[in-house]
């Protein structure tokens, strides 16, 4: 299994992503910069947090047409996986890799604390083999507000392409849980085809021991259940 991270100007979270998958999870991960039109044969993309492009117009969506995500969107539409963390999420909802838009805080603040997430999906590579409780995972941004309109959110229900709901520690997915006022707790969504996946809280920042906590770990492992296709 080869990893790519994806490196655009005001990326912070890239080595985070690095770190995590090349040290914990002992994966063979390489750098692909913005500017790169190979993805160096690597079987997994990550699109990772931070401020691409200084998060100009609107969050992520000058990245969207960085010379590298033609590569990407290709990868995706011959059926590679691809993930977005945060303001990777934000690329993927402005490239039209999966369905929705992120939307200011409900509190119009930037939030940045740990929250507990709870697993949906069971179709989901990143989540079917997860066991069904609360995840202690960060989050860190100002524009995590998911939305759709209702048409979409009934498709997404019925289609399990919701992959991470914000809850309390109990597994509880009350409004109080809610950081950033996402429609329906939804912190997590896929594509249709669910090769695609992109989610607000950052797993890589909870995948260290000695950082005290690896829940983020455990959902990072789920992606070396990889089937190449």
């Amino acid at each position: 299994m080869k990893f790519g991270v994806v490196v655009f100007p005001g990326s912070n979270c890239d080595d985070d992503a690095v770190d995590a998958l090349r040290d914990q999870l002992k994966q063979n991960v390489v750098k692909l910069w913005h500017k790169d039109h190979d993805l160096q044969g690597c079987d997994f993309i990550i699109l990772p947090g931070g401020f691409s492009y200084g998060d100009y117009l609107r969050t992520g969506a000058v990245a969207r047409f960085s010379p590298i995500m033609n590569e990407v969107i290709k990868h995706a539409e011959r059926g590679g996986y691809l993930m977005g963390i945060c303001n990777g999420f934000q690329i993927l909802a402005e490239a039209r890799l999966v369905p929705g838009v992120l939307l200011r805080n409900t509190n119009q603040k930037y939030v940045c604390k740990n929250i507990y997430l709870r697993p949906q999906s069971k179709s989901v590579l990143l989540t079917a083999g997860l066991d069904d409780r609360s995840y202690k995972i960060p989050i860190a941004h100002g524009e995590g507000r998911y939305f759709v309109d209702a048409d979409t959110l009934n498709e997404l229900n019925d289609n399990d392409q919701i992959i991470f709901r914000y809850c309390d520690e109990a597994g509880n997915m009350t409004d109080e849980a809610n950081p950033n006022g996402s429609l329906d707790n939804i912190a997590g969504v896929a594509n249709e085809r669910k090769n695609v996946f992109g989610l607000m809280p950052h797993p890589e920042r909870a995948a260290d021991p000695l950082l005290g906590n690896t829940d983020g770990r455990l959902i990072l492992e789920q992606l070396l259940n990889t089937v190449l296709v």
